[in-house]
């Protein structure tokens, strides 16, 4: 049966299916809830479908805010009511002098990573203006506030705060209805911000486009539904939805495009 489901998915995804199989059957088989750790927009899609193959199983998720997009997975029999404390999750801000400095989603990241934690470890970075915020696994609050008081030079301090004092992005994907003729990465940079073919491709060789929070080299490679790209200095692409063909054989799409450049205007 799993091989027959993985027929259906990217053959890259094959391990992480095989990891939600195993939540699904401990769930199933100890009667009793399973955490995940944050999982990207398409991760959640693909825990979704396999979860709603089960008939005495269900999945929640929760990323600490209404609009979060990495979302920690809960998977749990159907007796049970799930509740916002089951997801672990803590709001932080970072306290640094704003006079003197500027930090960026990069820097931050950059930091946390290379002090060995994992990216399904922290969820959404929000910026307002000058104030950062990052949701993350509840138990790594003492962590941070202790072991990591520096991003780079500036000296930085982790303020827990409620999960209701986070700030809300500003939300300004806009939805394009297009066509391609193919599902390339490459492709799809290209349409979403009207680059041209060669220059989409060379910026992935370059190592300067993400899919789903991993770097990705190969402008062949094949997006799916609920894929979410994010190209440096471009801006960031949802694919929304395949919408079968038109008569000329191209591939009718939705994406979700935020441009970078019209963000800093």
């Amino acid at each position: 049966m799993t091989e027959q489901l993985k027929q259906h998915f990217r053959l890259d995804e094959a391990n992480f299916i095989d990891q939600v199989q195993d939540w699904i059957a401990t769930a199933s088989q100890q009667y009793r809830p399973v955490l995940t750790h944050f999982l990207n927009p398409r991760e959640q899609y693909i825990v979704q479908t396999l979860v709603n193959r089960q008939p005495d199983l269900r999945v929640a998720f929760n990323g600490g805010y209404p609009l979060a997009e990495a979302k920690r997975a809960l998977l749990y029999p159907d007796y049970y009511t799930p509740t916002t404390a089951d997801f672990e999750l803590a709001a932080l801000q970072i306290d640094y002098p704003v006079k003197f400095t500027m930090l960026s989603h990069r820097k931050i990241l950059g930091t946390l990573l290379g002090a060995g934690l994992k990216r399904g470890s922290l969820g959404d970075f929000v910026q307002d203006d000058l104030v950062w915020q990052i949701i993350v696994e509840a138990p790594l609050v003492a962590f941070l506030q202790q072991a990591i008081t520096k991003l780079g030079r500036i000296q930085i301090n982790w303020r827990r705060i409620e999960l209701a004092a986070i700030v809300t992005p500003q939300n300004d994907w806009q939805v394009q209805e297009t066509t391609v003729s193919s599902l390339r990465l490459d492709v799809l940079v290209a349409v979403a911000f009207n680059y041209s073919r060669t220059k989409a491709k060379s910026l992935v060789e370059h190592k300067l486009v993400t899919i789903n929070w991993q770097m990705m080299e190969r402008p062949d490679y094949v997006v799916a539904v609920h894929d979410q790209i994010s190209v440096r200095r471009g801006g960031r692409i949802r694919l929304l939805a395949v919408n079968g063909q038109n008569k000329k054989g191209r591939t009718r799409i939705s994406l979700a495009v935020i441009n970078a450049h019209e963000r800093s205007k």
